[in-house]
């Protein structure tokens, strides 16, 4: 791919190539992967997410209109009930759908499976933020219409979403009839064949108010068990013809104009509708009426902007945001595409401007009942830390804002400090499977390295202060009080799950001891940076020496006989499993293998201690990052998402640069290709990062692990150039490597600038004068590429 002139570090003028780069399309040969396409096509401003479901709503896969934090309760039943496990679970649901416009055709509605389709393309425009839609289709008794319809989601005014539907005529006149609908308790299909599948609650919203005033209205409903309310206002221009005949129907789950008329070929009709969505608590929270009257003006004062102006802003806000974010990858136009596309659904998952997290699947599905995992802070905020940092403050403060559920949890596990939950939306531990959730306690302290390395690339002191101290505190109670001293000295975490969920309820799993020793030292210079702070939370000297004694303590397990580490105590001891025996339809193994036999053997779900070796690379020496990732490569199956960015990390480091220019185009994929067949439940937001992360952490060679910057680049031979930003002390910081070499720059700084970091070990400072440009040395030999699981190397390209 040719890529486009620059000035100042951004380009002009795209060639062809690049302009499709910023556009992902599908058409009528892609009706058959519909649920796959809503979530790919889902547009979100980190408060409001809507899927990309067709105009009129059917054919559908998944319908699904989302707001950060909504949901319903449902409660939790055991065969064998225990102390400690969660009584109730939360799980996203869908507010009223304001995206509906429906269409008829004579007497026949507007769908795709019927008639004749002679065209159909939907775009989303990763630069312009919409998804714009072209339709021509003949209807069975034979009028053809032409649809054309825009929609998105503003990033610029967080309740607002808009719609442009526009119809006219293909040949000769056609009666219409153009219905827009706002509409509450959608049905969604079941999907139980898989337990990472959501859980569907029918007919979770109670009306409680509605009101109409011309072609503008509001529902306001309520959710029985989480004691939410929320209220959607549209507002609507409708451009008809004189004679056209407007309706409004009005109950208690819908709120629908209609427009009806006869269209002859030369017009059109259009209709804008600008819809607002707010929710808040039922316990002391806003009354239904103010609510309404709320999002109404909301509604309206959008309205007033305009469409075209609402467009405007949302290409300008992308070009901003674009400004850092965009990564070019010159060589290889599909991955060109998926890099981009993947850091697109990043930019508008969260907000900067809203205390909210970042779930999961972000706002583009019910994967996972919309649970926050510990995806956001181990792999979503490393990547917007650098890319759009107020987003990351405000998901930790939405952290801090749950500190007493956490508290709640610790003392009602008898533990010190809070614990974070595994799985929740409304701050309380949702997950009932406690091996693989309790357990999973790495939550905490990668909610703590979030909070450091925030703080680290912007030197957000008063967010310390406020809030990130605080939870620094806590979780180094947590782990210092849990963990405990052995007769020989050392530091123990025993009976916890690290990243492989395969490998449940073990003790001193690398990964955790060495996020716990992260977390414990973090702690202790934040208390000690500020004394005044740390001391309204109680903390005394002794205590910053405990933590400061336990984290020089920790055990990090190795097996002496096979030269490498353990992933936990004893697991290189365990029986291996019988890969040879696998056939492609034995994967996931958790669909097929009781976890009784996955526990207790040498298989990996996700890259566990490859993971420590990636966040911890000071931890390991060059030889044993080799030794390390052949063994675990072995034993790595990849039944997670989670797992092909690290890898493709530490491949990389190691001069594998193949196989981790495929992991790459794995996790760059992972939706966009529908490689694990879940896309259609939302996207893989973690997978997204770990495409970012491949690139920038993998060939860029950024490390940040030691308080400062470090770069190592390398390329693979289909890369002919690579360009990423970052933001780091307020400054943004653009890479170039090409074969030739590697460049630092300061685009947009003042006199005066500058940024300390390493290449490849030497010390550097680049200044908004001085570009500085280095060689690439030789890449490291560590001998021929590990092999993988037999059929499980990644696909070559």
């Amino acid at each position: 791919m040719q890529s486009s002139p620059t000035v100042d570090g951004q380009a002009t003028l795209p060639d062809a190539a690049d302009e499709e780069s910023w556009r992902i399309r599908r058409t009528e040969s892609d009706l058959d992967r519909l649920a796959e396409t809503e979530s790919i096509f889902a547009l979100s401003n980190g408060w409001i997410g809507w899927r990309g479901t067709l105009d009129e709503g059917e054919p559908y896969g998944m319908p699904g209109s989302y707001l950060s934090g909504f949901h319903e309760q449902r409660e939790l039943t055991y065969p064998e009930d225990g102390y400690a496990f969660p009584q109730s679970s939360d799980t996203v649901i869908s507010a009223p759908n304001a995206a509906l416009v429906r269409l008829r055709v004579g007497d026949e509605p507007l769908d795709l499976r019927t008639g004749t389709l002679r065209h159909h393309e939907r775009t989303l425009d990763l630069r312009a933020g919409v998804v714009e839609r072209l339709t021509e289709w003949i209807s069975p008794a034979g009028h053809g219409v032409r649809i054309r319809s825009t929609r998105l989601v503003s990033l610029s005014r967080h309740p607002i979403a808009a719609v442009r539907y526009e119809v006219e005529p293909l040949d000769g006149p056609v009666e219409l009839r153009i219905t827009s609908d706002l509409q509450a308790n959608e049905r969604v299909p079941e999907r139980s064949d898989d337990p990472r599948a959501a859980s569907i609650i029918t007919d979770p919203l109670t009306g409680e108010y509605r009101h109409h005033d011309g072609v503008d209205g509001v529902l306001v409903h309520r959710t029985e068990h989480s004691r939410q309310r929320v209220a959607v206002g549209v507002a609507h221009v409708v451009d008809t013809p004189d004679e056209w005949h407007t309706d409004v129907d009005l109950t208690d789950d819908r709120f629908r104009v209609t427009l009806t008329g006869t269209l002859t070929p030369g017009r059109r009709v259009r209709l804008d509708k600008f819809a607002a969505y707010e929710w808040t608590s039922t316990a002391g929270g806003t009354g239904d009426r103010d609510l309404a009257d709320h999002v109404t003006e909301e509604a309206a004062a959008a309205r007033t902007e305009g469409f075209d102006a609402l467009r405007a802003d949302q290409r300008a806000a992308l070009d901003v945001a674009w400004r850092t974010a965009d990564v070019v990858l010159d060589g290889d136009d599909e991955l060109q595409q998926a890099i981009r596309f993947s850091v697109f659904h990043l930019l508008q998952a969260g907000r900067p401007d809203v205390d909210r997290t970042i779930p999961a699947k972000g706002l583009t599905g019910n994967g996972y009942d919309g649970h926050v995992l510990w995806d956001t802070e181990g792999y979503v905020l490393p990547v917007l830390t650098y890319l759009a940092p107020a987003m990351v403050r405000s998901a930790l403060r939405w952290r801090h804002a749950h500190l007493p559920e956490a508290r709640d949890r610790a003392a009602e596990l008898r533990l010190t400090g809070a614990t974070f939950p595994w799985r929740t939306i409304g701050g309380r531990e949702c997950s009932g499977y406690w091996p693989a959730g309790t357990a999973g306690m790495h939550v905490n302290a990668d909610i703590a390295d979030a909070v450091l390395r925030y703080v680290a690339a912007t030197d957000d002191q008063d967010f310390l202060a406020e809030a990130g101290l605080e939870m620094l505190v806590e979780s180094a109670r947590l782990w210092h009080g849990f963990g405990h001293f052995s007769d020989t000295g050392s530091f123990h975490i025993h009976g916890v799950t690290g990243p492989d969920e395969y490998t449940a309820l073990v003790d001193d799993n690398v990964f955790t001891n060495l996020m716990v020793r992260r977390n414990l030292r973090g702690a202790a210079d934040a208390a000690e940076a500020h004394p005044e702070v740390a001391a309204r939370f109680g903390v005394e000297p002794a205590e910053i020496a405990d933590w400061r004694a336990a984290a020089d303590a920790v055990h990090v397990p190795y097996d002496r006989k096979r030269g490498v580490h353990q992933q936990s105590a004893g697991f290189t001891e365990l029986p291996e499993w019988d890969f040879d025996a696998m056939t492609e339809d034995d994967y996931p193994l958790l669909l097929n293998f009781p976890y009784l036999e996955l526990y207790r053997k040498q298989v990996v779900k996700q890259a566990d201690l490859v993971l420590a070796v990636q966040r911890f690379p000071g931890d390991f020496d060059a030889e044993a990052k080799a030794r390390n990732f052949a063994y675990y490569e072995a034993r790595t199956v990849r039944d997670s998402s989670l797992s092909a960015s690290a890898q493709a990390i530490v491949a990389a480091e190691l001069g594998h640069l193949d196989l981790a220019y495929d992991y790459l185009a794995e996790t760059a994929l992972q939706d966009l290709a529908d490689l694990g067949d879940k896309t259609g439940d939302g996207l893989h937001l973690a997978s997204l990062a770990g495409a970012w992360l491949a690139v920038v952490q993998g060939f860029g060679g950024m490390r940040d692990d030691q308080g400062l910057l470090a770069f190592d680049p390398r390329l693979p031979d289909r890369v002919d150039r690579l360009v990423f930003s970052l933001r780091w002390r307020g400054h943004r910081l653009q890479v170039t490597v090409t074969p030739a070499g590697a460049r630092y720059e300061l685009p947009d700084a003042e006199p005066g600038a500058e940024v300390e970091f390493r290449h490849h070990g030497e010390q550097l400072r680049v200044t908004a004068a001085a570009p500085v440009t280095r060689p690439l040395p030789d890449l490291p030999d560590h001998g021929p590429e590990p092999a993988s699981p037999p059929t499980l190397r990644p696909s070559r390209r």
